[in-house]
């Protein structure tokens, strides 16, 4: 089960095999900013900041441009992570905590977390 963190929070989730970003966090409890769950409105966009994705459903290139995939970009409701990834939400996003019983069973043990960003403390 790949690992999934949202960068800028302490959020660090477990993703099921073939779970696609968006659901992984609902199920454990967070949501932010989408409309269709589906890819037909692009309204779940984040950036994959590391780890690799993949579509299991072909997902349209007027929703995703190819730009949006050079920078990084992905559908959240249809990317499932290969391996343990890190997102970043939109600038004007934010991930709310709906389910707190649900998010608090979610914390995978601190074995199993990627470890933090490198700050620079000078």
């Amino acid at each position: 089960m790949p690992i999934l963190a949202v960068d800028g929070t302490e959020v660090v989730i477990a993703a099921r095999a073939d779970e696609p970003i968006l659901a992984a966090l609902c199920r454990h409890g967070y949501a932010y900013r989408f409309g269709c769950r589906r890819g037909g409105c692009g309204m779940c966009k984040v950036t994959v900041l590391s780890g690799q994705i993949e579509y299991r459903v072909t997902v349209s290139d007027q929703i995703l441009t190819s730009g949006d995939v050079q920078a990084g970009v992905c559908l959240s409701c249809r990317a499932v992570p290969q391996t343990d990834t890190v997102i970043r939400l939109s600038p004007d996003d934010t991930l709310r905590c709906v389910a707190p019983f649900l998010a608090a069973a979610a914390i995978p043990p601190k074995a199993q977390q990627p470890p933090p960003p490198a700050s620079s403390k000078e």
